[in-house]
């Protein structure tokens, strides 16, 4: 199956490839919504990798969009900021989150050095069972034979269970982790989207509850949830509250946004790859080389962030002090010069692992292990019950240049 119609989608291609370069926008929401973006960051990588757009909602920014140009920015912290922000957004001066992800050394590695340990590989090895057996329990309260959405009742579930677990978050409650999520992300293409008032709303809605959890928390021995990693840590149990909201809000988003688009992202690839779906039936060794393939085909983070801290040349290009630079993870990704037949989705493709969906240097997500385990036993699971999952209708996609998600994606499961 493809994205959309034939004639959307070369209609899509035609317009990238003839407007004037300064009208390039692959912020856009829409382009995500329609993955329409492609051609775009096709024609930014060969004729402009390093591209200044001047005028945007949220102000001008550069758009790097080349594997080794994308690698140079997260590996020079001193020269590209993570604060005050990892998005293209800016943060309101009356509502700053700040949270270790965007923050430079030493506040953020002491801040990442309190959480580490959740995903540490003895941890891991901990959680492997639980994993198990919980996508063990969704998996056979599936359907057969008649659509439901495969976000809702897998991806979601999946990883909404999982965070709960890592939090010790009261489980009847879990699902408010998912909109919690959801709304932090949300911008005004979103459906979620009533006002800013609502969505600050909803997030101190969110502190509030992590708030009762933390002063349970404080007073007791410490334990090996997040919320106690953080009480106790010396680098963060004196964090003022809105601190306090924007780490919440970093482990939630890291915590489900990515791993749940993977998932679904995954079973969509091989829906429009059969002979690859063929090929991971034939030979489950497959898995984890294929879990780093659906990783970097999905690139569920579309971009982050750097604002420059001085004068600096990229790509023939100088970037003024002050300016946002966006490192499209989604265009490095299929960067033909890094990644041979980069537009190819291949199980078995050689160093599957060398993408950029997980950011790079002092950044690197600190969950990425969890996240490889989690869709590495999904496709166990799957492969142990069912044969083909079929995805019957086009997915509906989340309007962001920043999360690349799905919000729908109905499924049918064979008898």
């Amino acid at each position: 199956m493809s994205d959309g119609s034939v004639e959307f989608q070369a209609a899509a291609r035609a317009r990238a490839w003839s407007i004037p370069l300064d009208e390039i926008n692959v912020a856009d929401p829409e382009l995500f919504r329609t993955n329409s973006f492609w051609p775009y960051f096709e024609r930014l990588r060969k004729e402009a990798p390093v591209h200044y757009q001047k005028e945007h909602e949220f102000g001008p920014y550069w758009s790097v969009t080349k594997y080794k140009d994308i690698m140079a920015v997260e590996i020079n912290h001193a020269a590209f900021s993570s604060e005050p922000a990892i998005t293209i957004v800016d943060p309101e001066e009356d509502f700053r989150l700040p949270m270790f992800i965007a923050m430079d050394p030493p506040k953020h590695d002491a801040q990442r050095k309190v959480v580490s340990p959740i995903v540490a590989p003895e941890n891991l090895a901990k959680l492997q069972g639980l994993i198990r057996e919980r996508v063990g329990k969704i998996f056979d309260s599936l359907p057969r034979d008649e659509p439901f959405d495969w976000v809702d009742r897998v991806s979601i579930e999946i990883t909404t269970q999982m965070l709960a677990t890592l939090f010790d978050f009261p489980w009847e409650d879990r699902r408010k982790l998912t909109y919690w999520s959801d709304m932090a992300t949300a911008g005004p293409a979103s459906p979620l989207w009533i006002s800013p008032e609502h969505k600050r709303g909803v997030l101190y809605e969110c502190a509030e509850y992590f708030i009762g959890l933390w002063n349970q928390r404080v007073n007791a021995e410490p334990g090996n949830d997040l919320i106690s990693m953080l009480a106790h840590g010396e680098s963060t149990r004196n964090m003022e509250r809105m601190e306090f909201l924007g780490n919440l809000i970093l482990l939630i988003v890291g915590g489900n946004d990515t791993t749940r688009n993977s998932i679904s992202g995954g079973l969509l690839a091989l829906n429009q790859n059969p002979a690859e779906y063929d090929k991971l039936i034939a030979n489950p060794a497959l898995i984890p080389n294929a879990v780093s393939e659906m990783i970097r085909w999905q690139t569920p983070l579309a971009h982050m962030r750097r604002t420059a801290t001085q004068d600096v040349e990229l790509g023939g290009h100088t970037i003024r002090k002050g300016e946002k630079v966006i490192m499209w993870y989604v265009s490095g990704n299929r960067d033909e010069e890094a990644i041979e037949n980069a537009d190819a989705f291949l199980i078995d493709r050689a160093r599957a692992r060398q993408h950029l969906s997980f950011g790079f240097g002092i950044h690197r997500c600190v969950g990425n292990r969890l996240a490889e385990l989690q869709l590495k036993i999904v496709w166990e699971e799957i492969l142990a019950r069912f044969g083909k999952i079929e995805v019957v209708e086009q997915p509906e996609r989340v309007p962001s240049s920043f999360v690349k998600g799905y919000s729908r994606m109905m499924v049918r499961i064979p008898s």
